[in-house]
Formats: C-alpha cells, sequence, structure tokens
C-alpha cells in the first residue's frame, strides 16, 4: 500500500541536504518512491516517479509539520528501564550496585517486558532503529521483532557470572546462538557485544571480534569510558585502551566504540585510520561526571560518529532530543564556540551519522527514493515549537518526546497522534510492572549500597 504525506516541510537529510518547506514523500512498505514540493504533485494521489505515474493508495495530511528520517540510537540498554531513577547519584554505581542487582533480580521475563516498554518509549520519541547490547538478548530480540522496530542486538560478553550466564565468558556462546538465530532478518540485526575493555581479556575481545567477522556482524563495546579503566590500561599496558584495541586487531569498520571520553589525539587518529565508529552518550557522560567526548576533533580527522542514549539508568530517557541539545551545548560550552556544531550537523548524527555508526546509511537515515521508509512526522502545533524559522533548530533546540506526532517504519504507521498503533501503553506498563515485582524487592535489601 502506497501512503502519501504532503504538505510538511521535508528534511531529506540527503547529501544536497534538500529541505521542501511545502512538501510531499510517498513511500510504502518496501521503499521510499520520492520526495519533494507539493507543487510537484499530479493532482491529488499522484506523484511522477522516473516518468512513471504512482498513485497512492492512502493520503496523509502533514499539517505543516516537520517531517524527517527516523532517528538512530546507536548505543543503548533498554531492559534497564526498571533501574530507572535508582541511584543516580551513587558514585560507582555500576559495579557497587548495578552488577549485583542484575545478577540477583534479571530475568528473561522481565527483560522481554522492560524492552516492550523500552521500545515504546523509543518509538514514541521518532527513534526508528536502536542499537541495544544486555543480557537474554535473544528476548530484547524477539521484543524487538514484536513492537516493529529496527534493532541491532547484542549479547553482553564479559569476564563474569551473569543473570543469563553462571559462566565466565558465557555470553560468547549466547552470541553465537543470537547470530545464527536472527540472521538475514530484515529488521532485527544480531551484533557481538564484547562489555568493554577493562571486563574481558585480552584473549576474549579477540574472539569476540573473530566471531563477529565470521558473522559480518558488527562488534560494539564500551572504551575509554571509566577513570578506573585509564588507570588500569596505565598502570597494566602503559597504553590508552583505544591503543591496546589497535594492537590487539580489533578496531576496524565494523568496530562501535561507545562513550570514548577519555581519548587521546593519537587515540582519535588511530580510530580514523581504522575506521572504527563511535557512539557518543553526552547526557549519561555528564551526569556521571565522567567528561566531554571530543566530537570536534573526532569528526574534523574523519570519524563516523552518532549519538546514543546509553541506558534508562544511565540517561534516564531514551530519546534523542534530550542528546541533541545536551550535545550541541557541551560541545560549545567545551570549545568556547557557539558557531560550532550548527543545527544541521547535529540532526545529522541523529539520523545519517547514526545510519552510518551502524553501517547502513544506504538503507536509512534520509529520505531518499530506494531507502527504507522510516520516518517520523513532528507536530508544529504545540505551544514549544512555535515560530519555526529553521526545522533544524527547532528539531534540536525546541522540540522534544511529546511533539512526535506519528512514526513509520518499513513504511508501516506505528505511532499516529502520539499514541501507540500497534500496542497498548498502559498494557505494557502493567506486563512490566507485574515482573517486576522480585526485582523491586531485590533492590530494596541493595538499598543500603546507595547511601
Amino acid at each position: 500500500m502506497k501512503t502519501l504525506i504532503k504538505h510538511s516541510t521535508v528534511l531529506t537529510m540527503d547529501k544536497e541536504k534538500n529541505v521542501y518547506a511545502d512538501g510531499y514523500i510517498l513511500f510504502d512498505e518496501e521503499k521510499i518512491y520520492g520526495t519533494g514540493p507539493c507543487q510537484d504533485l499530479q493532482g491529488d494521489k499522484k506523484v511522477l516517479v522516473n516518468g512513471r505515474l504512482e498513485e497512492a493508495d492512502m493520503l496523509v495530511d502533514g499539517q505543516q509539520g516537520i517531517l524527517m528520517p527516523g532517528m538512530v540510537n546507536v548505543h543503548c540498554h533498554i531492559p534497564m528501564v526498571p533501574f530507572r531513577s535508582l541511584g543516580d547519584d551513587c558514585p560507582d554505581r555500576l559495579r557497587r550496585f548495578l552488577f549485583p542487582l542484575e545478577l540477583e533480580a534479571m530475568t528473561p521475563q522481565l527483560v522481554y517486558a522492560a524492552t516492550q516498554y523500552g521500545v515504546a518509549e523509543l518509538l514514541l520519541s521518532g527513534v526508528t532503529s536502536v542499537l541495544d547490547m544486555y543480557y537474554f538478548e535473544d528476548e530484547v530480540a524477539r521484543a524487538c521483532d514484536h513492537m516493529g522496530i529496527r534493532a541491532w542486538v547484542g549479547e553482553t560478553v564479559i569476564g563474569q557470572e551473569t543473570c543469563d550466564s553462571k559462566e565466565p565468558y558465557g555470553g560468547l556462546k549466547l552470541c553465537r546462538k543470537l547470530l545464527t538465530d536472527w540472521r538475514g532478518h530484515s529488521r532485527i540485526h544480531p551484533f557481538v557485544a564484547p562489555h568493554a575493555t577493562n571486563t574481558n581479556s585480552p584473549e576474549m575481545l579477540k574472539a569476540a571480534w573473530d566471531l563477529a567477522r565470521e558473522f559480518d556482524a558488527l562488534c560494539s563495546l564500551h572504551v575509554s569510558e571509566m577513570d578506573y579503566e585509564m588507570d588500569y590500561f596505565r598502570q597494566t599496558y602503559q597504553k590508552t585502551p583505544v591503543r591496546f584495541l589497535y594492537d590487539l586487531g580489533v578496531l576496524g569498520p565494523g568496530t562501535i566504540g561507545a562513550h570514548c571520553i577519555h581519548v587521546t589525539s593519537e587515540d582519535i587518529r588511530l580510530l580514523a585510520e581504522t575506521g572504527t565508529k563511535v557512539a557518543h552518550c553526552v547526557v549519561a557522560n555528564t551526569k556521571a561526571g565522567k567528561g566531554i567526548c571530543p566530537v570536534k576533533e573526532m569528526r574534523e580527522q574523519g570519524v563516523t560518529v552518532g549519538i546514543g542514549s546509553d541506558g534508562p539508568s544511565s540517561g534516564n530517557t531514551l530519546d534523542l532530543f534530550t542528546q541533541l541539545r545536551m550535545a550541541a551545548c557541551c560541545q560549545k560550552t567545551k570549545y568556547h564556540d557557539r558557531s560550532l556544531f550548527p543545527t544541521e550537523e547535529l540532526a545529522e548524527l541523529a539520523t545519517m551519522g547514526g545510519a552510518a555508526v551502524l553501517g547502513s546509511e544506504n538503507q536509512i537515515g534520509s529520505l531518499e527514493p530506494g531507502k527504507k521508509a522510516d520516518l517520523v512526522l513532528i507536530d508544529t502545533s504545540a505551544v514549544n515549537m512555535f515560530p519555526v524559522y529553521d526545522p533544524y533548530a527547532a528539531i534540536v533546540y525546541a522540540a522534544n518526546a511529546s511533539n512526535v506526532h506519528s512514526v513509520w517504519v518499513d513504511g508501516r504507521r506505528l505511532v499516529e497522534n502520539h499514541r501507540l498503533t500497534r500496542q497498548n501503553l498502559k498494557s505494557l506498563r502493567g506486563q512490566l510492572e507485574g515482573e517486576m515485582k522480585a526485582f523491586r524487592e531485590s533492590a530494596q535489601k541493595s538499598a543500603h549500597v546507595l547511601r
């Protein structure tokens, strides 16, 4: 079924950054057919595409909203929704609180329910593609598939007992199964997710990389994020984590380094040389007082950067509007330069930038003929969205998740008039509440750690 949306400001995010002030887009469940100004339409529902007249089956009035590519969240831990607002001010929270609580309280059922709820949040905030790494990742894959989002799913590989493996590094076996079971799916893409540079042995990091290469999959891990991580590599190897990974031979176009806060100029050169991508998670980074990633130098050196929310316990929200605004403010403040990162560039980080990080820039990230119909309609009638002189500035500095009117993934409308079309949010929350009973009890027992 072909859908025609017209009378909206279309931000194509193509190479020419074409913007159609009163524009249209025609698409179906397979691809985008075309975009352009409404004055080029051939009647009410007809569009001329490569000399052929295409007629829409469904007409959507964009009501002068902003139509943009679906946003791409390149680093997340969706199932951690139950942890949101727990111990936000606790020092060393990961090792003292999160790891023990995960081990005790996370179950496959809780992961599935939390993922469904988290994906609802992603969709309602205009995110159509997400990269997730966690435990019981087969349940994450099932939930993402059920919800209709486009997702990259990676089973965490870590050198300790976890909630889904009594055996340290058992995640590698689970990851192989995930890669096998979901290989070739149209929307769910399995990848390999070694947890971090300092939570895996060198041998296991190499084994994870080799597994990713075997399946032609991505490999993503936390890199240069923690102060104690930096101290460990300085004392043990007299190297930075990035240099260590480079010498180990696990950097490359298929590797995504999450955070990369404490990187040197030499590290950035190595990332650029190898084609390694970076997931910038500014809200989580600054909330934890870790520092500000040098995105300016990375982009100047040719490193591909996308935007990630991190998990709902780290950044507390899964939307990218918050990330974009913070990314802009932090970079401008870090370099004392108001002109840095024009809004057009920032919007690109959340769309084509994210697509490039995932190696899918030929499929998603812009509104162009032949690409997947992943798109978002922003409602500009809300009080915070008037006036709109610059649609890019409106997205980066004014808009929030509540302004997302409609969302399509693969041409299927998953959000309409600010509501999910295929799921009931109240029901999803009820299911999650039901699965969280034991989790809440465990969290209460561990509350003393947070004081």
